[in-house]
């Protein structure tokens, strides 16, 4: 159902997920390895081993898919307005496939959330004249470096460490807004709004009006369990109001972009707040009757639902924790 791309897309991002705390005995008795620059740049060459591919979502709206998620480009007189940015070795590709959509420049670098896989490529686009547009907390958290356990059986058993440095000042975004922004471009209103932490605490959504097209980042994994960050303020609960605000906004012709996998619609986020709500709910019951996440996961609570959405990036055991962490 999945290819590889839509696979391995966010895997560097599990490594928020699995704390001392929660992983208890599997951690014990192996030692800790400091954090791994080598491991960043590894799991960027994998992404980018994923095909690039374009969808036309509307006569002015592309979407590009593969090497890091998902990239929408609103095309036009006025410039290319641009939504995320995949990961940096992808950018000769991203470039071909912006310039096969017209001469006109890139004005706008519109950026869903701070993870790497949808900011890598800020730098190129703003030194080629572009304004990188995001939440503000987008900005803070990208001005931070980030050292992150990842689950990475190293070969000789240590488990390895993810470093992020600080972004580089051109790859920040020069202009920033607190909770709502519009644009108006190419006969097209694109409206930003941020939401309360979900995905993490920097998300925003972005509504292409006219064409009828919304691009939700990280806050809606098609088709998967979805990655929650707790590091940076993620909330399960937060994802759920995140998916109840854009159902709101969505008609049965909407097109709704994913973060992670693929193109879907309002009944596609309809099923995926169903399996978040089931999911709080069967993990809070637990969770109060005392059971702590590592007796949860034997329990296998989420059995039923992994035939649909753990085939992905995150597996069921996986999820269990990330549920705890982010109640």
């Amino acid at each position: 159902m999945f290819s590889y791309s839509t696979r391995l897309a966010g895997s560097a991002l599990l490594a928020h997920v699995f704390s001392t705390r929660l992983l208890g005995a599997s951690v014990s008795g192996y030692p800790q390895q400091e954090p791994s620059p080598d491991l960043l740049a590894d799991m960027r060459a994998k992404f980018n081993a994923a095909p690039l591919q374009i969808q036309r979502l509307g006569e002015d709206v592309t979407m590009l898919s593969g090497p890091g998620g998902s990239v929408v480009v609103l095309n036009g007189p006025d410039g290319k307005f641009v939504v995320d940015t995949f990961v940096a070795p992808a950018w000769p590709r991203l470039k071909e496939a912006l310039d096969g959509l017209g001469n006109a420049p890139v004005q706008c670098v519109i950026d869903t959330h701070w993870h790497f896989d949808h900011t890598d490529n800020n730098a190129h686009l703003h030194a080629a004249g572009a304004t990188v547009l995001a939440h503000e907390n987008t900005t803070k958290r990208m001005s931070e470096s980030h050292d992150l356990p990842v689950l990475y059986r190293a070969a000789n058993g240590a488990l390895a460490g993810l470093h992020f440095d600080p972004s580089p000042a051109g790859a920040l975004p020069q202009q920033t807004f607190a909770t709502s922004y519009k644009l108006q471009a190419n006969g097209e209103t694109l409206a930003l709004q941020h939401v309360p932490p979900a995905h993490t605490d920097t998300d925003i959504y972005v509504h292409f009006e006219k064409a009828n097209v919304i691009q939700m980042g990280d806050l809606f994994f098609n088709w998967m369990y979805p990655y929650i960050d707790p590091s940076t303020g993620g909330k399960i609960t937060g994802t759920i109001a995140a998916a109840d605000r854009i159902l709101s906004l969505a008609d049965k012709d909407t097109k709704i972009v994913a973060g992670h996998g693929p193109l879907g619609n309002k009944a596609d986020l309809t099923r995926f707040r169903e399996m978040l709500v089931t999911s709080r709910d069967r993990i809070e019951k637990l969770n109060s009757a005392g059971k702590p996440a590592q007796e949860a996961v034997a329990e296998k609570p989420f059995a039923d639902l992994d035939a649909i959405w753990g085939k992905g990036i995150i597996n069921s055991d996986q999820w269990v924790q990330i549920v705890y962490l982010t109640l």
